[in-house]
Parts: structure tokens; C-alpha cells; sequence
């Protein structure tokens, strides 16, 4: 039973520190809409997507208003759509029909994004899964609410080297197709390696083929409550600060295992997974890089970050999977720039660089996140450092993804404004030497050997 002090608790998290819900994301499997006619494929999609996400945003502000709680996003992700349109998709204009609708589908019911225009490319390409990489730019360009993510490498398959070559180009090319708005197509583009099934975060979550018709996934957020719980424990040893961070995230899980479970009743679907990431904003005091700093670091990037980072992490995941037993999705601190003011601060003083954030890959939730880059990199640097960070997530058995925005006209220096929870970003200096050989060998790097466990 949750007690009255556990209320109070809970009420000032969300007043006073940026608690809240930072997305319900309904999955649904579009495996019964595959037809080989566009046309009768598209309207397939419309309507099973509308039917079923009918009651999502009104059941959403339902629960707000029942409990308190804040619901930033009301999302859904479907089946990579490589999947989907095989059949009846002959060009990249073909799929690009599908983006608007799943773009109007969105705007119909009200959600804020829908993620899963997407292709798990990790040991090679089928010509359904080339085509809808190269309608990209278009489909990202000519739509609102479409994320796409592509999943080009697995520690059991090892890195699609050919799709990571892509990559590079695609990402570019989303750059200048939407260089009018700051480049802003390549925020809803990601790179994966290890890509899960159940991640309910945009720019990439899908509905894997593993999952049910449909299911209720919810990611929930609060580096706010965890930033203030360590103010009361400044000076403490490292087992004080250990315990604060895990008690809190077992309270913050359970707020979102409180909705979770009232959403799932509500609409009738399966509760799949409790994502207890630590999801920043631009807000002042939602920020990860705020706890680093509350750890004992002057700034996010000086000696000792990597290390307070996996501490963050580890106790986060144990704090939450003692408070849901369906913890998934990703899970743990995420480490974007723009999305993130303390990183933003860290940029700007020259604490944090590119390099250094890719060795906190190595131990955070997800990967390189949200980074302006200028907009003259070469395409073959932009699949150098997707590479670099798939190898992270291959060799490391987790999830890595790149997010990066090659901003069109702009350099290192200046800033690029992107607005509402993505925030602003200091645009980084990419390494300058050249990666084309390395990049344009073609073909597959092998699994590692740790993979070989059955």
C-alpha cells in the first residue's frame, strides 16, 4: 500500500523537481496490414493505427488529471516498416507515401510521435530494407511526427559495415533535405547497435516482432528528484550516495509503474515495460549532467566523469528493478547535449568534448545523443564515429545509438536552436582526419568472439 508520507513524497517530486511521465508509447504490430496493392496498404496501416490508438491521448490526460502526475508524450511505436512495405514498395517514393501516413495517422489521434519507420539492417541488407534507408531524408522532410531509427549492428551479428557507409550519407542527406529548419530531420534519425525490442524513447522505438498485437510501454524520468536527493548527502561517502540514488529511482519507478498498470486497464492492452531512464530536458534542474556535477564535478567531462556515470547507472537500474519486475527498453542515465543544459554548459566551458563523450557511451544508457555537428563533415566521418560507437555497443553486449545533426550552413562556435524539449546545442569540432579507406573496405565486421553463448 502507498502510504500518505509516500503521497506528500511523490507531490513534491512533481511540483518542486521536474518529476514526471516522460512518455506512454502504445505498441502496435502492423503485420496483419501487409498487402502487395500501396494503396490498400496504406489505408491498412491508417486504420489499424486510428482504431487502436483511438483512447491513447484521452486516457493519457485522464490518469494526469486522476493522479498529478505530468504525461509529457503520448507516443506510438509500430513494426519496422522495412517489414511492412516489402511487398507492395518498388522505390523510395513508394515508402515515403507510407511516412504521410503514418504522419496523419499521428496528427488523427493526437500523439506526439510515431517511431518505427525503420530497418534492422546489423548483418545485411534485403532490397525492401535499402529502399526505405534511402527514402529517409525525403520521408523525414515531408512529415512531423515520423521517427526513423536503423539498427546496423548486434554483438551476435557484428556491424553491417555497408549500412553503416549508408548511414553516413543518409544522415547528410536528412541534413540538407531539412536545412531550412536547422537541419532539424536528423533529431528524429538514430543509429543502433543492439537495438531493443521494447523502447518506448523516441527518435528510436519500434514494435518488435517478438512483442504481442499491442502493448502499453512507459518510460519515465526525474534527474531533477535524483539532483535534490544528493544535495542532502553532499560530503557523504560513496555507499551514502550509492543508496540515495537507488532508493530514489525505486520511487521514481514506481510512479510509472502506477500509470503503467492504470493505462493498461484503461485501454485494454498488455503493460509491457517500465523504461526508468533518466531522460533530461532543457529545464533548469532536469539535467544528468547536473548530478555529475552534484557527485563532485566541477563540470560534466572532467576526470572522474566516466566513472560517476556508471555509478549513476548501475544504481538506477538497481534501484528500478526493485520497484517493477518488467523493467526494459533502455534503462538507465541518457546523455544527450541539446536536451540537456548542464551538458550544454559543460560544451561551452570546453570541459566536454566529442571523444569524451563517446568513452561515456561506454557505460550510460544509450550513445552519442542529440550532437550538433557542422554541416561541411564529410559523410564518410559521419559513419567513422557510427562505427566507433556501434563497436562500443557490440563488444560491450548494450545498446549504443547515434544521433547526430550535421547542422547545414553552420560551424563550430555558433548554436542551433531546436526548440521545446530538444532544446538548443553548441554546434562540437569533429576530428578532422579522414576515415574514407577504412569506411569504403564494404562488408561485415564479424561478431566478437563472446558472442558464440548457446
Amino acid at each position: 500500500m502507498i502510504n500518505i508520507f509516500e503521497v506528500n513524497e511523490t507531490n513534491k517530486m512533481i511540483e518542486q523537481e521536474n518529476l514526471d511521465v516522460r512518455t506512454i508509447t502504445l505498441g502496435i504490430s502492423l503485420m496483419d496490414c501487409i498487402d502487395s496493392d500501396l494503396e490498400t496498404l496504406n489505408k491498412k496501416v491508417y486504420d489499424k493505427i486510428t482504431t487502436v490508438a483511438k483512447d491513447l491521448v484521452k486516457t493519457g490526460k485522464d490518469i494526469e488529471n486522476k493522479y498529478g502526475i505530468p504525461i509529457v508524450n503520448k507516443r506510438i511505436s509500430i513494426t519496422p516498416m522495412a517489414l511492412i512495405g516489402g511487398a507492395a514498395c518498388r522505390t523510395p517514393e513508394d515508402y515515403v507515401t507510407l511516412a504521410k501516413t503514418l504522419d496523419n495517422a499521428a496528427k488523427t489521434v493526437g500523439v506526439n510521435f510515431i517511431g518505427g519507420y525503420s530497418a534492422l539492417v546489423s548483418k545485411g541488407m534485403t532490397t525492401s530494407d535499402e529502399l526505405l534507408i534511402r527514402s529517409i531524408p525525403q520521408a523525414l522532410a515531408c512529415t512531423d511526427r515520423v521517427c526513423s531509427s536503423i539498427n546496423v549492428g548486434s554483438t551476435k551479428c557484428g556491424i553491417n559495415m555497408d549500412a553503416v557507409k549508408l548511414m553516413g550519407e543518409i544522415v547528410h542527406e536528412t541534413a540538407e533535405y531539412t536545412k531550412e529548419n536547422d537541419s532539424i530531420g536528423c533529431a528524429k534519425l538514430v543509429v543502433f547497435c543492439n537495438a531493443p525490442d521494447d523502447n518506448p524513447f523516441m527518435a528510436g522505438a519500434f514494435h518488435g516482432v517478438t512483442e504481442a498485437d499491442a502493448i502499453i510501454n512507459v518510460g519515465v524520468s526525474g534527474p531533477g528528484v535524483v539532483k535534490v536527493a544528493l544535495e542532502k548527502v553532499r560530503g557523504e561517502n560513496f555507499e551514502v550516495l550509492c543508496e540515495t540514488i537507488k532508493k530514489t529511482a525505486f520511487k521514481i519507478t514506481r510512479v510509472g509503474q502506477l500509470v503503467a498498470q492504470e493505462a493498461s486497464k484503461r485501454l485494454g492492452i498488455p503493460f509491457g515495460i517500465i523504461d526508468l531512464s533518466l531522460a533530461p530536458t532543457p529545464a533548469i534542474g532536469d539535467s544528468v549532467a547536473g548530478i555529475l556535477e552534484e557527485i563532485g564535478l566541477e563540470y560534466a567531462g572532467a576526470p572522474g566523469t566516466t566513472a560517476a556515470l556508471a555509478l549513476l547507472n548501475d544504481q538506477v537500474k538497481k534501484g528500478g528493478v526493485m520497484a517493477s519486475s518488467y523493467v526494459g527498453g533502455l534503462s538507465g542515465a541518457f546523455i544527450p547535449v541539446s536536451e540537456d543544459q548542464g551538458m550544454i554548459d559543460a560544451v561551452e566551458a570546453g570541459a566536454l568534448s566529442l571523444e569524451k563523450l563517446e568513452a561515456m557511451t561506454c557505460v550510460c544508457s544509450v550513445g552519442l545523443d542529440m550532437i550538433a555537428i557542422p554541416g561541411d563533415t564529410k559523410e564518410t566521418t559521419i559513419s567513422g564515429i557510427i562505427a566507433d560507437e556501434m563497436a562500443i555497443g557490440m563488444i560491450n553486449q548494450k545498446t549504443t545509438a547515434v544521433r547526430l545533426i550535421p547542422v547545414i550552413g553552420k560551424g563550430v562556435g555558433e548554436r542551433v536552436e531546436f526548440g521545446g524539449l530538444l532544446g538548443y546545442a553548441p554546434i562540437m569540432p569533429v576530428n578532422q582526419y579522414s576515415c574514407d579507406a577504412f569506411v569504403n573496405r564494404g562488408g561485415r565486421i564479424p561478431a566478437p568472439i563472446h558472442s558464440f553463448k548457446n
